[in-house]
């Protein structure tokens, strides 16, 4: 659980909480010819432009020769729950077999019996902090709210939140998702309440409603969910998502429009996602093997090269597993210095405030 994290991490300290232990274990023979035998494994929530998911997928297709059935690349955190909640009594193609959400979502999923413990092979190099005990969720990767910006229409990037109620910005600015349900814009709302309340994390709800109450207000949010094509569009020049998503966007694009990427001065705010298995999976032996995938070196490297730090960063470090030019890609670590990393009690306290606040404080139904 993060409830033993420190509130202020960079992003090296995060990492040395990981075990030193040299992962090199294997999926068992039996468990591959078990997941082979179920012959799919269904996905939700996977976009591939996010933290890499494009090739990881490929890249387990091609390992193990399986099927994978993608729904709703671009569901929430909420979303995925439900998707379970709805087909608990269904072994068709939109039962999910695995989720992949915010983590305030790990232990609710846990409380109400939605998801099944698993315990990779490679568990001995998750940090105890980013895991459940029991194994029923663990941490997969994290990154930082940061500023999607295209430099065609925008001359001057914003530094910090405040700057995005000026009026230079009017009309530009979209969260990358609904902040009733998608756990990246619920940390959007956050961070700009983090920053506004002087980083005080208990304010941070309501003042992020107020924040963008006031964007709402100026005429400068835009109620589209923020992604690369309205970014290069036009449609949302400004978007708050996370770094990671926002770094592959820039990649992608490739120059059509110039994107800059901007850590803002205040409010920093790390989220990390974590992965679960669905106690009704259709296909839980692929599920397991899914999981023994995304853990292994090459998993991890793969999330790596979407931007994405992944949780066993630190021991794919120490063993010189990941590539120098890979980490030359990869931000500075000075501009992750103010990293706020909240406690699972202090998520659980925002998400509620806002998801439940949005509505009657902000107005703007996002879409």
């Amino acid at each position: 659980m993060i409830s033993h994290m420190r509130r202020l991490l960079s992003l090296s300290t995060a990492m040395v909480m990981a075990s030193t232990a040299i992962a090199a274990a294997e999926p068992s023979a039996e468990l591959i010819a078990a997941a082979k035998a179920e012959g799919t494994l269904t996905t939700i929530a996977l976009p591939h432009d996010w933290c890499g998911y494009g090739a990881v997928i490929e890249g387990f297709k091609a390992k193990y020769g399986l099927t994978v059935n993608e729904l709703n690349p671009d569901a929430g955190s909420g979303d995925e729950i439900e998707a379970i909640k709805a087909n608990k009594d269904n072994k068709g193609d939109q039962a999910p077999d695995v989720i992949d959400v915010g983590l305030s979502f790990g232990p609710s999923a846990k409380a109400e019996g939605l998801i099944q413990a698993y315990k990779v092979s490679t568990w001995d190099s998750i940090p105890d902090t980013a895991k459940d005990a029991d194994g029923f969720w663990y941490g997969d990767y994290y990154g930082v709210m940061a500023f999607e910006v295209n430099k065609d229409l925008v001359k001057e990037s914003p530094k910090d939140w405040a700057d995005l109620l000026k009026p230079e910005f009017a009309n530009m600015v979209a969260l990358a998702g609904d902040p009733r349900t998608a756990n990246q814009a619920i940390s959007g709302v956050f961070a700009a309440g983090l920053s506004s309340a002087g980083g005080d994390v208990a304010k941070s709800g309501e003042a992020g409603l107020a924040f963008f109450k006031e964007l709402n207000a100026k005429g400068n949010f835009v109620p589209v969910i923020g992604k690369s094509a309205p970014l290069a569009q036009g449609t949302t020049p400004i978007i708050l998502r996370w770094d990671y998503n926002a770094l592959a966007d820039r990649d992608t694009l490739a120059g059509n429009p110039p994107v800059d990427v901007v850590i803002p001065a205040s409010g920093v705010v790390a989220g990390v996602y974590v992965q679960a298995i669905s106690a009704y999976a259709p296909h839980p032996n692929a599920a397991k093997l899914w999981m023994e995938y995304l853990y292994s070196d090459e998993g991890q490297l793969g999330w790596l090269k979407g931007y994405c730090h992944p949780i066993r960063f630190n021991d794919l470090a120490k063993n010189n597993k990941i590539p120098k030019e890979l980490l030359d890609k990869l931000p500075p670590a000075a501009a992750y210095e103010k990293a706020v990393f909240p406690t699972l009690a202090e998520q659980e306290a925002y998400k509620e405030t806002i998801t439940k606040g949005w509505d009657t404080v902000v107005g703007a139904n996002v879409q």
